[in-house]
């Protein structure tokens, strides 16, 4: 495999983008002189099922049916490879369950956004008690996608064995992974700046006055999580803030994970809580007020995510907001960018991007508690 990548930091990613758009342009201008599938199979006397597997070099073809389809597409000026491109327009979208409501905002964002390249996406979202991520690329390798985009999987996770997504790197099909650290795979990584994100809630919470500040994170092993809790360490010790490890907190994510969790953090004397989700921020407020404590008047809590609901429930969230509209674009950029031009699609190009700390009513003064 060819060891390419780049590293666009948090403030120079416009620079690939815009260098994505420019190969979409190119390609769109290729495209609009290009001859439909379905003309070269009516001209060869074949179903587009057949010049697909031809394409894609692909068994079931007599060698007759495969010598008529390739000098069709001869006559008519093309190749297996300028054809391979224009064909394949469906994009596979692997998610986990949709119980983190951040999620949903970015299926609808890449949906939305590839169907105006005519992309078709086909969403397959893996749960505990369903099929899994390994089980849909296997499901997913005899189809014809032209790419996939993880929101999530096992290469966020330090140390996970990554031969699941061989099959998807042995038919040259381009990637984006969302949310989890570069591994030794070709393809367009996208990230939030998970360190920017828990200084920005660590100086909030500060800055009010907090001093005793337990951390709520996810899994010890997940890649953004161990980011966050690296610039908490980082965070007190430039402060010269003393942090008791019982004031961090490693758990699944999800709301009544948090809220265990949280109740521990509580009876240690956090008077704030930085939470890795908002769902885990959901469940320190709920942990709070099963204690008799209020938020923010006794407890203050951080999120991170900013999901919709975030700014309508009660009290409403103080979080980190992900940019998921810039996060979207940028990846269905890359992502039809890589399918037409495959040296863009080996190498390893990594965009980090900017959090922004929304604050609201969930935090508010340290009240020192007994």
């Amino acid at each position: 495999m060819q060891n390419n990548s780049r590293i666009v930091s948090v403030r120079a990613y416009t620079f690939l983008y815009r260098e994505y758009n420019d190969e979409l342009l190119k390609q769109t201008e290729q495209d609009t002189m290009a001859t439909k599938l379905a003309d070269i199979a009516q001209k060869a006397g074949v179903s587009q099922a057949t010049i697909s597997r031809v394409i894609n070099g692909k068994p079931g073809v007599s060698q007759d049916t495969r010598k008529t389809v390739l000098d069709t597409l001869s006559s008519m000026g093309m190749s297996k490879k300028s054809l391979h491109r224009s064909e394949t327009r469906l994009i596979a979208l692997i998610t986990p369950d949709l119980s983190n409501p951040i999620f949903p905002e970015f299926i609808t964002e890449f949906v939305t956004l590839l169907a105006q390249h005519e992309l078709l996406t086909v969403v397959c979202t893996y749960t505990p008690s369903g099929a899994s991520e390994s089980k849909f690329l296997t499901m997913l390798q005899n189809q014809p996608i032209g790419a996939a985009i993880f929101l999530a999987g096992i290469y966020d996770t330090r140390d996970a064995n990554l031969s699941i997504y061989r099959s998807l790197s042995e038919r040259n099909i381009p990637c984006a992974f969302l949310n989890g650290g570069a591994r030794d795979m070709n393809g367009l990584y996208a990230s939030t700046d998970d360190q920017a994100a828990m200084t920005m809630a660590l100086r909030h919470l500060t800055d009010l006055g907090h001093t005793k500040i337990g951390l709520l994170l996810g899994d010890r092993n997940h890649y953004p999580t161990v980011s966050k809790y690296d610039a908490a360490q980082r965070f007190f010790a430039d402060q010269g803030l003393k942090h008791e490890s019982s004031l961090t907190q490693w758990t699944k994510y999800g709301l009544e994970s948090g809220r265990m969790a949280a109740r521990t953090l509580l009876e240690h004397g956090a008077t704030a809580i930085a939470c890795a989700s908002d769902q885990l921020a959901l469940g320190a407020i709920r942990a709070a007020r099963s204690m008799g404590l209020s938020v923010p008047d006794d407890i203050s809590v951080t999120g991170y995510d900013d999901s919709l609901e975030m700014s309508t429930i009660s009290p409403s969230l103080t979080t980190v907001r992900q940019p998921v509209g810039k996060i979207s674009q940028s990846v269905v950029n890359g992502i039809v960018a890589m399918m037409n031009n495959h040296q863009i699609a080996e190498r390893r190009d990594t965009l980090y991007f900017e959090p922004e700390l929304i604050v609201r009513e969930s935090t508010g003064r340290c009240a020192p508690r007994a």
